[in-house]
């Protein structure tokens, strides 16, 4: 590689980086910004009862619908959806508990991903079918969001955000 492909390879990247950045803190900045994401849709209220069942079936409490929960899932959802993979970290410098605590999201929580489910009942049985998503969803939580985002490729991207908060 010679000087001069190198110095365009580097700016190259620097760009690239600074776009992932830029991209990133435009998810995170008040919660003004982070109030009802755009591209997703809320699938809580659908979700709660199936969740209610199944902790009630293990003799545990009730979760509630949780504000800051269902922001947080909304935008992991349309993230997802976005870049068009099932990740819980997208980008340089991403960082769960960050991303939570721009969310309001009280802590601890937990986060269930999912993709390519047609509906509500499918992702949520897809977490119940996985040994950690089922353990997330039986855990010391009281808050629930749950949203989903379909990306440019046509799949239907979930995310399950379970809070301390409400």
């Amino acid at each position: 590689m010679t000087a001069s492909s190198r110095r365009g390879f580097l700016a190259i990247s620097g760009l690239a980086m600074a776009g992932t950045a830029l991209t990133l803190a435009g998810c995170s900045t008040t919660n003004t910004a982070l109030a009802p994401t755009t591209g997703a849709q809320d699938d809580t209220v659908a979700a709660l009862p199936m969740v209610n069942k199944l902790r009630a079936s293990k003799g545990l409490s009730a979760l509630t619908l949780d504000a800051p929960a269902r922001t947080a899932a909304s935008i992991q959802a349309v993230r997802m959806a976005k870049a068009e993979e099932m990740q819980h970290l997208i980008g340089i410098g991403d960082d769960f508990g960050k991303r939570m605590k721009r969310s309001d999201v009280k802590l601890p929580a937990a986060e269930n991903i999912a993709s390519g489910q047609h509906s509500v009942e499918a992702a949520v049985q897809a977490w119940i079918n996985s040994p950690k998503h089922l353990e997330n969803m039986l855990g010391n939580y009281r808050g629930l969001g749950v949203a989903m985002a379909t990306g440019a490729d046509g799949r239907s991207y979930w995310s399950m955000v379970l809070s301390s908060g409400s």
